[in-house]
């Protein structure tokens, strides 16, 4: 059952690391009101003051619990996780199996995606004068070398099932899923990783997934 709304998700669509939580949320079933900071508008609503003031980072996602405010899309879930704690679980009960699920979260959220991101995307633009072609060749580089890292866990590891690890997903989904959509949109061959590819398309078809994805948020594409 879908809680009472109490949280507020400062959100962007387009973003991996709000895509990220919003799946958590729709997993763990809890309700949120999502306030969006548009990237790219007025050259980037998230270095407004009074964002600025919210997140010093002037990065998305925040959430805010209350008079709580957390920051970093892991961070967050990982506090959903522990102040939650009656809802679906996103992380095995055993340490071995936890280690395991969080180092293929944190393949994708710190090794692929900080590669990727928009900033460092608009950096290399306006510093080093890269251009588009060389911008979405960089991308998929890292994608691929991360991706190829990610394959290679899972063919190793006798808890691959329908999704990274068993037949329910956990953070480990959570960070793919956002990841292989950037990928998809930057055009990398997902042919190489046919594991990966499989889970995608599984939790592409749950609910939680298909909520949370970027084009079925009230800000896509303004």
């Amino acid at each position: 059952m879908i809680s009472a709304p109490a949280l507020q998700l400062y959100d962007y669509w387009r973003s991996s690391a709000c895509y990220r939580v919003r799946i958590a949320l729709n997993l763990k079933g809890l309700a949120y009101e999502a306030r969006p900071v548009h990237l790219v508008r007025d050259g980037g609503e998230q270095h407004a003051a009074d964002y600025r003031t919210l997140n010093p980072q002037q990065l998305v996602p925040t959430l805010v619990d209350g008079q709580r405010v957390i920051r970093q899309s892991l961070a967050i879930i990982e506090y959903l996780e522990e102040t939650r704690s009656e809802t679906p679980a996103l992380l095995p009960a055993g340490a071995r199996d936890r280690a395991h699920v969080r180092a293929l979260a944190l393949l994708v959220a710190c090794d692929i995606h900080p590669l990727n991101n928009l900033r460092v995307m608009q950096h290399l633009e306006r510093e080093f004068g890269v251009d588009g072609d060389a911008r979405t060749a960089w991308m998929r580089h890292w994608m691929a070398s991360g991706f190829a890292a990610f394959e290679a866990m899972l063919s190793a590891d006798a808890s691959t099932g329908a999704c990274c690890h068993g037949d329910e997903p956990t953070l480990a989904d959570v960070c793919l899923v956002p990841q292989v959509y950037n990928a998809r949109r930057f055009g990398l061959d997902l042919e190489p990783y046919p594991l990966i590819a499989r889970i995608d398309a599984h939790c592409l078809g749950l609910p939680a997934f298909q909520r949370a994805s970027p084009e079925n948020q009230p800000d896509a594409a303004t």
